[in-house]
């Protein structure tokens, strides 16, 4: 009599690698990495997020360093991994983990691979951008974080080593089977190959892309992780772990046949990103792990930026329809300016109804100032209430808090200099910074004060504030060039009543501008009536 197996075991399990083995398959890549590595001089960066596909990618590579004499190990291999500030806190620290170990592990056996933990400039990190600056929440049509989170620090390093070594070898955990767009654009790719399995970088020049698992599915990937050891000393079912937590149904199933679904569709990002509509693993990570629950803070935040924007999400809301848009053009318009980071009013036809309508800038004050408050009020809860291990936790660094207080009180001269009080009532600590009082055109009673005589007029107060600002600004210098184009321009922002006007105005300067290529006689721009 035969021993049934375990339930949930099958009897009979797919063979890996259209049936060819495990062995067999990671023998020949391991020959081909190697080939490849002492083929030439080039420097490898191997690009790590600590995802299923890169660790796998980086196990291949290190598998195979290993097995070359020390005289040939001539070349380094620079593990890249870059940290956008916004990842997943529980991804963020695995990584981090992961480098520290395999930067002693590289050590340790000699081998020359050299981990890089990567960040986005101060000035291109997401909260400089959307809290200080303004920016709107990145959709697909602005999705302005991609560039300057992932690509622009990645980047800078491999120019840097091309710049050192005359050319680089990128290598990757890319794989066809991840989407169709991406099968697309390797295909191409792989037709402009000028040696074997190195395709040209069309981002960057003087660069080549090598991807050793190109052809491999998800369950090939899982295969050789959890039957091939981690050579750097991290646990792979470790790893396994993480997916499970962040998949649904809390379930890595084995694969029987093509309808079983794999632990593999695990997105792991930004928790900030608002390019998703729901962040489906940290929700899963939360649901799945009580001790997780700690990142409820950071889903109600990501939450309240996207809400805003797009659908109706609210249920017992009266416009909720599945699917329904919000009645008007941008669901954001409260939040934003009417005017453009430049000041000026641009109006968008909509291809729909032929309504114009504004396209409308960066975020108000009073919109950046909560997101703030909020979000040291989240890093705070954390800090208080998590566990140990998360205590430490950083949502937002100092030196991004300075420059958005730079930005805020000189960039968008809100001299008001809000950045201090806001950490002070969300953190119960005072701001580690210096005071800016030599700087500031007016202390807090007198902006007070300014603001109660303009009233309910925000454009009026703004404008009297930049032109205060602007003053200030060039009253100290010896060469006062510049100064009446500011005060111009401050003065252009700020000649609207509100933002009913703007829109009349920006359709009257439409209008004149029609009239004026119909009729080229017609030439007095002082008809279409600017506001006083």
């Amino acid at each position: 009599m035969t021993t049934p197996l375990p339930l949930g075991i099958p009897s009979v399990r797919r063979l890996p690698f259209d049936g060819r083995s495990l062995d067999e398959v990671t023998d020949e890549l391991t020959e081909e990495i190697r080939e490849l590595y002492t083929a030439d001089e080039v420097p490898w960066v191997l690009g790590y997020s600590g995802g299923k596909d890169s660790t796998a990618v980086l196990q291949l590579v290190w598998t195979a360093l290993k097995e070359l004499p020390a005289e040939k190990l001539a070349k380094a291999v620079h593990v890249i991994s870059t940290d956008t500030l916004v990842e997943n806190p529980v991804v963020a620290a695995w990584v981090t983990t992961s480098l520290e170990t395999m930067e002693k592990a590289a050590t340790a056996q000699n081998l020359p691979i050299q981990p890089h933990r990567l960040t986005p400039e101060i000035k291109d990190t997401f909260w400089v951008n959307l809290i200080g600056r303004g920016y709107p929440a990145p959709r697909p049509k602005f999705r302005w974080c991609t560039e300057r989170l992932k690509i622009k620090p990645s980047n800078s390093f491999i120019r840097n080593v091309v710049a050192a070594h005359g050319e680089a070898i990128m290598v990757l955990g890319i794989r066809k089977t991840e989407s169709q767009a991406r099968a697309r654009a390797m295909e191409k790719h792989e037709k402009r190959r000028v040696r074997d399995r190195l395709s040209p970088n069309a981002n960057l020049p003087n660069s080549l892309v090598y991807s050793p698992v190109e052809d491999w599915t998800n369950d090939d990937v899982w295969e050789f992780l959890m039957q091939k050891p981690n050579p750097w000393g991290y646990n792979n079912h470790d790893l396994l772990s993480m997916y499970q937590g962040a998949s649904e149904d809390g379930e890595c199933p084995l694969v029987v046949d093509s309808t079983t679904p794999s632990c593999g569709s695990s997105r792991f990002g930004c928790w900030t990103c608002t390019l998703v509509e729901q962040d489906k693993s940290m929700t899963a990570m939360i649901r799945n792990d009580e001790e997780k629950e700690w990142m409820l803070p950071l889903l109600e935040l990501r939450d309240k930026l996207d809400s805003p924007f797009g659908l109706v999400k609210d249920k017992n809301d009266p416009d909720y329809q599945p699917g329904k848009k919000l009645p008007h053009p941008r669901p954001d318009r409260e939040a934003r300016d009417f005017r453009r980071m430049n000041g000026q009013v641009n109006l968008f036809t909509r291809r729909s109804d032929g309504e114009d309508v504004v396209v409308h800038g960066p975020y108000l004050q009073d919109f950046r100032e909560k997101w703030l408050k909020d979000l040291l009020s989240a890093q705070t809860w954390i800090r208080e209430k998590a566990p140990e291990h998360v205590r430490n936790i950083e949502l937002i660094t100092l030196e991004e808090l300075h420059e958005i207080r730079r930005i805020w009180v000189f960039d968008k001269h809100e001299v008001e200099d809000s950045v201090p009080r806001i950490y002070k009532e969300a953190t119960g600590e005072d701001f580690p910074g210096g005071p800016l009082d030599e700087q500031l055109v007016m202390g807090a009673d007198e902006m007070q004060l300014l603001k109660e005589l303009c009233g309910d007029d925000q454009v009026h107060y703004d404008m009297v504030r930049e032109l205060l600002a602007v003053e200030r600004k060039y009253r100290t210098m010896t060469r006062r060039s510049g100064l009446f184009q500011a005060l111009e321009s401050a003065v252009q922002k700020g000649f609207y009543e509100d933002r009913d006007d703007a829109f009349a105005f920006a359709q009257r300067k439409k209008q004149w501008r029609k009239e004026v290529a119909t009729n080229p006689t017609f030439e007095d721009e002082t008809s279409i009536d600017a506001p006083a």
